[in-house]
């Protein structure tokens, strides 16, 4: 992990790097077409007015910097509609970005997304398990963020690793509300004086999903607003590559102090779930090709009540009909449809085995080659 300032155009994609600087200005001197996945916490603008204070009468830490004020929405709508254009020349044609925001400014964001000409997949509601109350009284507590969701453009490709989130979901769909808590304890990171490092620091658990859902290991994910460096260290636990731009030097010493004691997960770790329809492609002919199966050799279906015989070119013959291990499987059975790889088995060693063993042991092979 190195820092840089960041000044003209790269010629190089500067991966695990923290650019210092504006974060338009850096964004357009990167490599057009090269990001993977944004993921974008911009400034709120929350539009304080006033110290905030507990029924106790001590003061809030609020956010109050100078980089969350702008001068006007219109101010606010200038800047959020630059930055969006630069981000959407970098991202790949099948790159996706991720805003986060309150309800003080994801809705300008939204609109400002759709205006650029990228494409909503889903707003995404991160509802917080431990919010901080509202003390003032006058309004409802606010338990949540909204973040947003979305591709390039409409109808282009995505990442989206379904199987994934639904195991990290036990086993169920993942739904577009998510119920984690804020950063405290151990993973809240302070400055040298003990106070909070970042008002807004962002717990490592809501990027890790946004990561495993919507990346893959070896991707190269960029983040705007650095702040303390969460997606970065996310992003290299997981595998994937960050680039940082940060122009505030206090996040920028505290990023870098935090990612030089990351440590990456190793290979095996790194792998998830996937759908069938994601897996690489094997005809059943394959398995003929390769001596897997014989010319000849005999299947039957998983209960035994029926039987076919393998042919040279990858079909079966049976009851009088040839045809694919799919179409024969339906004949037999008598229905619309049939799934032959779970349908049929093979004898080896007086043991039958379903067919789909050997398509599987040539899917780990074909994962096993480089690229």
């Amino acid at each position: 992990m190195r820092t840089s300032t960041k000044t003209g155009r790269a010629a190089a994609l500067p991966r695990n790097t923290i650019l210092s600087g504006d974060c338009i200005e850096v964004m357009n001197g990167l490599p057009e077409a090269s990001i993977d996945l944004i993921f974008a916490d911009p400034p709120y603008n929350l539009q304080l007015r006033g110290d905030l204070h507990r029924p106790d009468n001590s003061q809030v830490d609020a956010v109050d910097d100078a980089w969350d004020s702008f001068a006007s929405f219109a101010a606010y709508d200038q800047f959020t509609r630059k930055w969006l254009a630069a981000a959407r020349r970098l991202l790949k044609p099948g790159g996706a970005i991720w805003v986060i925001g309150s309800y003080h400014n994801i809705f300008r964001v939204g609109a400002a997304l759709q205006d650029a000409g990228f494409w909503i997949l889903n707003d995404v509601v991160w509802r917080k398990s431990n919010p901080m109350p509202n003390f003032r009284g006058k309004r409802l507590t606010n338990a949540h963020e909204t973040m947003i969701w979305a591709s390039k453009e409409e109808g282009a490709k995505y990442t989206f690793n379904y199987e994934a989130l639904k195991s990290l979901n036990d086993g169920i769909q993942m739904r577009s509300d998510w119920v984690l808590p804020l950063c405290t304890g151990h993973e809240r990171l302070k400055d040298e004086n003990g106070d909070k490092a970042h008002p807004t620091q962002k717990p490592e658990s809501l990027l890790h999903r946004v990561l495993v859902g919507s990346s893959n290991p070896g991707d190269v994910v960029l983040d705007p607003f650095f702040g303390t460096g969460t997606t970065g260290a996310v992003a290299s636990m997981l595998g994937r590559d960050y680039i940082g731009i940060e122009r505030e030097e206090s996040y920028r010493r505290v990023a870098e102090k935090r990612l030089a004691g990351i440590r990456k997960y190793d290979r095996d770790s790194l792998q998830v779930s996937t759908s069938r329809r994601a897996e690489p492609r094997v005809p059943f002919g394959t398995l003929v090709e390769r001596g897997m199966l014989r010319p000849g050799e005999v299947l039957t279906s998983m209960n035994g009540k029926s039987a076919a015989k393998v042919r040279a070119d990858g079909t079966l013959v049976a009851d009088g009909i040839n045809g694919s291990i799919h179409k024969v499987g339906a004949h037999l059975e008598g229905a619309p449809s049939c799934n032959g790889w779970t349908y049929w088995c093979f004898r080896r060693d007086g043991k039958t085995v379903p067919i789909d063993v050997l398509r599987q042991q040539i899917r780990a092979e074909m994962a096993e080659r480089p690229n």
